[in-house]
């Protein structure tokens, strides 16, 4: 009697405003009362998390996303819960937010630390900080707008956080490096390169640090007019390194390196030559040239300076 006094008053309310309700609640004989569709949740959070995942099969990821949410406000403490939170952050990543995507994987971690799941939202977001770091996610004109930094560090921080000993730390620590030197932070660069070093000496990441180290100081290296400190500390790195490591893949580039940080350190020589010639000051001159013909033989400088030797000769000569 109880329950069939509050159908009819229900009906009544329906029939005063009929389109709406219609529209937004419907009658479950499961639960043998009156449910809105919309922010109804299923009886189990596995049948929640099957009945979302059929949404996100569909690619219908609006959806999947609202039943997704349902979830985790409704079952909490359910060991599903870690899993909708997880097909969230994949969802994002197939609408291109990556950014947002790795936030809701680190959900996880700080939420539910001992999910299932940990393995593959490290590796995941690894994954994220590469495209991030390759320019994905953003198109050119987004990034004129709000600029090109992605917080790439911030997320290869957090896969070494949460995995400081597994297999994609020393990698994450590297492109750190990699990736301040792109922004010609070289000296931040030079100081992440350094950590991979000595965090983890016995990886591959180590020795392709050592080999970045000497790149980073060789494009912090001046211009030829000026002290070439820098130049020579880049040019006995990459020495070192084509020594430690002779059959290394990256020793043919450090041959090249070194061999353009020479041309730059004989043009250096060339020029305090040059300055001395102009103040008609022919000994000093020649020393400088003298170390370009003898110290750097193998560079285009090394001609030039001995023609240059020869001309103050004559000049010597002649005033004789």
């Amino acid at each position: 009697m109880r329950n069939s006094f509050k159908y009819i008053i229900f009906i009544s309310i329906l029939l005063l405003n009929p389109r709406p309700a219609f529209s937004s609640w419907i009658w479950t004989p499961e639960t043998n009362r009156w449910v809105n569709p919309k922010y109804s949740v299923k009886d189990t959070p596995k049948e929640q998390l099957e009945y979302a995942l059929g949404f996100f099969a569909a690619q219908d990821y609006k959806q999947a996303s609202d039943e997704l949410n349902k979830l985790i406000k409704y079952y909490p403490r359910a060991r599903e819960a870690p899993e909708a939170q997880f097909y969230l952050g994949l969802i994002l990543e197939e609408q291109g937010q990556f950014y947002k995507a790795f936030k809701s994987y680190q959900l996880i971690i700080e939420k539910y630390p001992f999910s299932e799941r940990s393995a593959d939202i490290v590796k995941r977001q690894y994954e994220i900080g590469n495209k991030l770091m390759e320019g994905g996610g953003r198109n050119k004109f987004v990034n004129m707008i709000v600029g090109g930094d992605y917080d790439v560090v911030e997320i290869f921080r957090m896969v070494i956080k949460n995995a400081p000993y597994g297999a994609l730390a020393a990698s994450a620590q590297y492109k750190i490096g990699l990736y301040l030197q792109g922004k010609e932070m070289f000296q931040e660069a030079r100081d992440e390169f350094e950590k991979t070093i000595n965090d983890y000496p016995d990886s591959d990441w180590a020795k392709a640090a050592k080999y970045q180290i000497a790149i980073s100081d060789a494009k912090r290296s001046t211009d030829p007019q000026y002290d070439q400190q820098i130049t020579k500390t880049a040019v006995q790195e990459l020495k070192n390194f084509v020594k430690e490591y002779p059959d290394a893949e990256l020793s043919g580039q450090a041959q090249a390196q070194i061999d353009s940080l020479r041309e730059k350190e004989a043009e250096n020589n060339f020029l305090i030559a040059r300055f001395y010639e102009k103040q008609k000051n022919y000994e000093s001159a020649k020393i400088y040239y003298g170390v370009i013909v003898k110290d750097y033989q193998n560079t285009s400088w090394s001609a030039k300076a001995l023609g240059k030797i020869q001309e103050i000769n004559a000049k010597i000569s002649s005033k004789k």
